[in-house]
């Protein structure tokens, strides 16, 4: 935590020395690249999709990466420090940043949560927490529509000569995603409903249960934070053999351990239920890959679920 700390007040420093530098730069005439930084690969792919050759993109949670533990490096902040453009999700996903983002303010830096853009209306409370929201909200392509819109605007604030190309872009991946629920919905309709069970690792999926009608279970809750006590793994596992569930699911950025010991649990009770598969949660694959994209991701996983399901 002394680290975490000390690295916060690093940049924030480095902040503070770049505002008293006077106001923000114009966007320069001879189209420089603007830098953007992002957290999570979802929100980095939008952009590139979004911003095109003008922005070059990164994002500090690569593959495997689990954002509600994640702690920043020195090299994470470096690459904060000299962003032109940050974008997180917000909604406390990326809880040990929040200083980080905090410190931010009053820089010369477009910062966005971008999650935040979504009305509190459409968003799901954690059970048990009133006022605190489920971030996993890029597991409903149209909700995730409404947030790339504003990493759109987000771009196009920072590049305003640019603002009628990046609509354009927006429009087109937004086309992009309302193509994928249809073929999500599609894909889904092979299930009866009564076999749409989905249990996972970690609470990430009520978005797209909601969105789909799955009823979701996690062994964990809404953050990887929180852990699961044998007790709860019991209960799962007696869901599990009287509900007839066939299959549950690892987590790709997450450990198989408590997956497999609710899959031994079962077994004790007499129900066998199978491991179907690994899932994109709360980071995308490998860049190269057909899961490094949020549409390739998203295809992934419904096809992983609704194979093992059936």
């Amino acid at each position: 935590m002394r680290e975490f700390l000390a690295l916060a007040k690093f940049l924030a420093g480095g902040l503070m020395l770049l505002a008293a530098c006077g106001p923000p730069a114009p966007p320069s005439e001879d189209h420089r690249t603007i830098k953007v930084t992002t957290t999570i690969g979802m929100i980095a792919d939008a952009a590139r999709n979004i911003g095109g050759p003008t922005f070059e993109v990164v994002e500090l949670m690569g593959p495997g990466i689990d954002p509600h533990l994640y702690r920043p490096t020195a090299g994470d902040l470096a690459r904060i420090e000299g962003a032109d453009v940050v974008l997180h999700l917000g909604l406390e996903l990326e809880g040990r940043m929040g200083q980080v983002f905090e410190s931010l303010k009053g820089s010369r830096k477009t910062v966005r949560a971008v999650g935040e853009s979504i009305p509190k209306e459409k968003l799901l409370e954690v059970q048990g927490v009133p006022g605190k929201h489920d971030p996993h909200v890029w597991f409903d392509p149209q909700l995730w529509s409404i947030v790339v819109a504003d990493i759109a605007r987000a771009l196009a604030d920072r590049a305003p000569e640019q603002k009628s190309e990046i609509e354009r872009r927006l429009a087109d991946y937004q086309a992009d995603l309302a193509a994928l629920d249809g073929e999500v919905r599609r894909t889904v309709a092979q299930l009866h409903l009564e076999a749409r069970v989905l249990v996972t690792a970690h609470d990430a999926f009520h978005y797209f249960g909601k969105a789909y009608g799955f009823e979701v279970l996690g062994i964990q809750g809404v953050s990887t934070a929180a852990e699961a006590s044998p007790s709860d793994i019991r209960r799962l596992a007696r869901f599990l053999a009287d509900r007839k569930v066939k299959a549950v699911f690892v987590e790709t950025s997450l450990s198989p351990g408590t997956v497999k010991a609710l899959q031994e649990s079962a077994s004790s009770l007499g129900w066998k239920v199978v491991i179907g598969g690994s899932l994109f949660s709360d980071a995308m694959g490998d860049k190269g890959t057909p899961e490094g994209t949020y549409v390739g991701m998203v295809r992934h996983n419904v096809n992983t679920i609704v194979g093992a399901l059936q």
